[in-house]
């Protein structure tokens, strides 16, 4: 399925991405893309997002297992029309399985995208992190879409009854 390819593509991206970063710089080291704005960081993460629970691997193994099988699970099930909810999906297990790649043969995730948000220092991400964050956005798109469209149809037929 497409959904898959999606994900495949998701973790040569980050996979390959952080190959460059661990090869070509120096952990710490920093390259500005947008002055102000974009940075490339080289930093490495034992944790979770924004560095939490560090070091915890098997609470993030078993996390991960459980969630691909649900992903995995809600790709199989996934209807034609449900092309958005099918994209959600896939950049998710994508994501999902970047990270854990590195949890596993590197025992940290490899983290290297530095943004400035005005003059807040974001955490640093990477590839991986961006899809599953884009995926569960375009999750919560599809199901308020979806609320919608229920409710414009439940309306339709309420006023048709009155």
């Amino acid at each position: 399925m497409v959904y898959y390819l999606l994900a495949f593509v998701v973790i040569l991206l980050d996979q390959w991405t952080k190959w460059l970063v661990v090869r070509y710089m120096e952990l710490g080291e920093s390259i500005p893309i947008i002055e102000n704005v974009l940075y490339m960081t080289s930093h490495r993460n034992r944790g979770a997002a924004w560095g939490m629970l560090q070091g915890q691997f098997w609470l993030f193994y078993i996390v991960t297992v459980v969630v691909v099988v649900g992903i995995v699970i809600y790709i199989q099930r996934l209807q034609p029309t449900q092309r958005l909810f099918g994209v959600a999906l896939g950049l998710m297990l994508g994501g999902a399985l970047g990270n854990f790649i590195d949890r596993v043969f590197r025992k940290e995730v490899v983290d290297f995208i530095h943004a400035y948000i005005f003059s807040y220092s974001f955490p640093i991400f990477n590839v991986a992190d961006a899809a599953l964050t884009i995926g569960v956005a375009l999750m919560f798109i599809y199901t308020w879409i979806e609320e919608k469209q229920r409710k414009g149809m439940s309306d339709g037929a309420n006023s048709t009854h009155n």
